[in-house]
């Protein structure tokens, strides 16, 4: 159901499109369809929850093994995030489920939106603290904090980057490299 409602709600649009075809596209009943989701808006942070979970995947790689030195571990690491974000969901579905999950944040489905994004904090926090293990990444400064400088601009960029149409994923990931410099710098022994 998931991907049929991704690729459905790309083609038409939010609004545009129905529970019953959501249904139709993945050949359930709508009832079915019901069984799992209270709303349309569940079923787009549905969407969500599953973009984020295989992306905390990748990022799980990354933590585990940290590619290079701050700056390397961190651009790929946030360039996972970054170049997943479309694979189910276009702008205009970020943008709604983000209304949705501010709405209505005591649904079932927000309250899993707003965990994930602790565990994508959670996984930069993680990637710093690795790296201070390593000797890649200074010993003394607190990997939760700088983690959490860094999640937060990431995902405000990302909210800019849905919010304004003519921004491609490669300028949203330039400007948040470029934003990471002096953080780089201080975590660079």
């Amino acid at each position: 159901m998931l991907q049929a409602a991704s690729q459905l709600i790309r083609e038409q649009g939010y609004d545009q499109t129905r529970i019953e075809d959501i249904a139709a596209r993945a050949e359930v009943s709508v009832g079915t369809f019901y069984n799992y989701f209270s709303t349309k808006g569940d079923l787009l942070l549905a969407i969500v929850s599953m973009e984020v979970e295989e992306v905390l995947a990748q990022g799980s790689a990354i933590v585990a093994s940290p590619p290079g030195d701050v700056a390397q571990t961190l651009n790929a690491l946030v360039g996972g995030y970054f170049d997943h974000s479309l694979v189910y969901l276009s702008k205009e579905m970020w943008r709604r489920a983000m209304a949705i999950s501010i709405e209505a944040p005591d649904t079932p489905f927000s309250r899993r939106y707003t965990a994930l994004d602790g565990l994508l904090c959670q996984q930069v926090c993680d990637a710093i603290a690795a790296l201070q293990r390593r000797g890649r990444a200074r010993i003394g400064i607190s990997a939760t904090d700088v983690g959490a400088l860094i999640f937060n601009n990431l995902n405000m960029m990302f909210i800019e980057f849905v919010k304004s149409d003519p921004m491609t994923l490669d300028q949203l990931s330039e400007t948040v490299a470029r934003q990471n410099r002096p953080l780089v710098a201080l975590l660079t022994p």
